[in-house]
């Protein structure tokens, strides 16, 4: 099994909204926080079928507006999940001519998630 060497890391400007839509809606969890003291910006470790992710509240991390690629085993099953839960894809699922099938999600705050699958691997 491959271990992920590289975490992206995303802005989130409310960490409550971010976590409802990245836990309840596309499924990560939270594998560990961490808050200096109450009132505080938080940071999260999330991961979805072996895929990690850093949230940031700390203005000075990253910038609202990343963007993120996860490759998957199946993209259509994928968008058919995240649909189901009632997220609304900015663009819907397609084979682009690079040979992906792949699908954009936005997070609340403004972060553009791509997930793909090669058509011919």
């Amino acid at each position: 099994m491959n271990k992920q060497t590289v975490v992206p890391q995303l802005r989130m400007t409310q960490a409550e909204r971010s976590l409802a839509f990245y836990v309840d809606q596309l499924g990560f969890t939270v594998d560990w926080q961490h808050q200096f003291e109450p009132g505080f910006p938080l940071f999260v470790q999330l991961t979805r079928e072996g895929q990690t992710l850093f949230l940031s509240g700390h203005a000075g991390d990253c910038a609202p507006g990343g963007a993120v690629y996860f490759w998957v085993p199946d993209a259509d099953a994928l968008y058919a999940a995240f649909t189901a839960k009632g997220v609304k894809p900015l663009k819907p699922i397609e084979d682009m001519p690079w040979g992906v099938r792949e699908f954009l999600l936005v997070d609340p705050d403004h972060n553009k998630l791509r997930f793909g699958t090669e058509l011919n691997p």
